[in-house]
């Protein structure tokens, strides 16, 4: 019962710490003047994946090396069948074609290139951290300059300004939370799978994928009820990109990751369902209430797999 207990206190520090470390991190951004849309794209899409970070990293740190893929994987694949799919069924969502064009191939060639470094040697080294990392350094300060570029329409944003003493609390706060939290999640995991008989892989995909994609949850319902639809899927599709490109870089640099080849396949169906989704938007220049309803139904196909495997 105590796994248990700290594997609800994880996900509970997770979700508050990433709270914090964004309102904190959003107000510096403000206190400096940088333009809300800046603000979104950077630090409240790093906030949101701040949780697979911890749990990936201190996976990787306890050799439970599958479950930090299998985490970014799963989170991923939920991300974009769970909170696209629940955001389409409340309320249809437009996709821009610049957006089509270029985040969501982007975040489809992001899971290519996983693919391919998992295939050749069968484990994420540190040299494909650092790979994964220079290319996420080129996608971040691409993003910053269409920011810039677009700054006159950019909107304020919606969260107060903090005093200094308050921002520099939040972010400690929220930091260390995180990490108390990614600690408690990867120990009572791995715990919980070996009392099932489980593995550690089907524990990530699962449970551990669900609990660090609460935040992109939360923001992208709470986005699609504003009427915030630009907000709600781009959050899902920068956190996907941060996932695999941040995610695994630093997890793969601080220790290498041996992959399964389960871990291949679920990058397979991450693939071909970023494709669907794509086409899909693509078609109507939308993901429309029947697309969602779809796209449920599709990841619970996705895990009945998994769990039948």
């Amino acid at each position: 019962m105590l796994d248990y207990v700290f594997l609800v206190v994880g996900f509970a520090l997770l979700i508050k710490g990433a709270d914090f470390f964004v309102d904190g991190s959003a107000s510096v951004a403000r206190k400096l003047k940088i333009p809300g849309m800046i603000i979104g794209m950077t630090i409240v899409a790093m906030g949101t994946s701040a949780p697979e970070c911890a749990v990936s990293v201190a996976a990787a740190l306890k050799g439970s090396n599958t479950m930090a893929i299998s985490n970014v994987v799963g989170s991923n694949i939920f991300n974009l069948m769970v909170v696209c799919g629940a955001c389409a069924v409340f309320a249809p969502l437009p996709v821009k074609e610049s957006t089509m064009k270029q985040e969501f191939p982007l975040s489809i060639l992001a899971a290519v290139l996983l693919f391919i470094m998992g295939n050749q040697s069968m484990k994420i080294g540190r040299i494909d951290g650092v790979i994964l990392l220079i290319v996420f350094a080129a996608f971040l300060a691409w993003m910053v300059m269409e920011a810039r570029n677009a700054r006159n329409q950019a909107g304020e944003g919606e969260i107060a300004a903090l005093k200094g003493w308050q921002c520099l609390l939040y972010i400690l706060v929220g930091l260390g939370a995180i990490v108390a939290g990614g600690d408690f999640v990867v120990d009572s995991a791995s715990a919980i799978a070996e009392s099932f008989g489980l593995s550690p892989t089907l524990i990530g995909l699962t449970i551990v994928a669900f609990g660090t994609s609460l935040p992109e949850l939360v923001t992208s319902l709470v986005a699609a009820k504003k009427g915030e639809t630009d907000m709600a899927i781009g959050n899902v599709i920068g956190s996907n990109i941060f996932n695999i490109l941040l995610v695994l870089g630093v997890a793969g640099a601080v220790s290498p990751m041996e992959v399964l080849m389960e871990n291949l396949i679920d990058d397979i169906i991450l693939i071909g369902m970023s494709a669907v989704v794509w086409i899909f938007a693509w078609r109507r220049k939308q993901i429309s209430r029947l697309h969602g309803a779809i796209m449920l139904a599709m990841y619970a196909g996705y895990v009945g797999y998994i769990c039948t495997r």
